[in-house]
């Protein structure tokens, strides 16, 4: 069974910097998988943020394009999400997420999520 822990979140002031992890354990080659964080503020749908694919081949939102670098460490199980140029409408619970194929399989996993609070 995969879990997912993410760390690193909690209190910043805008124009600060966080950077959350999450790490992996369980599973098969960690290499393979597409990592990805979304975020869920209230009372709006959860977003995605980032994702990195096992080629690490990046996409992001434009909404965080160009001030969150995503980035993976298959020794370590890690996938890091570097926030800069926070802003409060960053603020969310943000979710570490797995996305596993295993032809002809495909599944999902979801970490616990994190607080990320930006002050203005």
């Amino acid at each position: 069974q995969v879990q997912l822990v993410e760390s690193g979140g909690g209190l910043a002031q805008a124009g600060g910097s966080l950077t959350l992890s999450c790490v992996a354990s369980g599973g098969d080659d960690f290499s393979f998988w597409t990592m990805s964080w979304y975020r869920q503020a209230p009372g709006r749908q959860r977003e995605m943020v980032a994702t990195i694919a096992s080629g690490y081949n990046t996409d992001y939102s434009h909404l965080v394009r160009g001030r969150f670098t995503i980035s993976r460490d298959n020794a370590q199980k890690r996938v890091s999400l570097q926030m800069d140029s926070l802003e409060p409408e960053d603020t969310a619970v943000y979710y570490c997420k797995a996305q596993i194929r295993t032809y002809p399989f495909s599944s999902t996993y979801w970490g616990q999520g994190i607080q990320v609070t930006v002050s203005s």
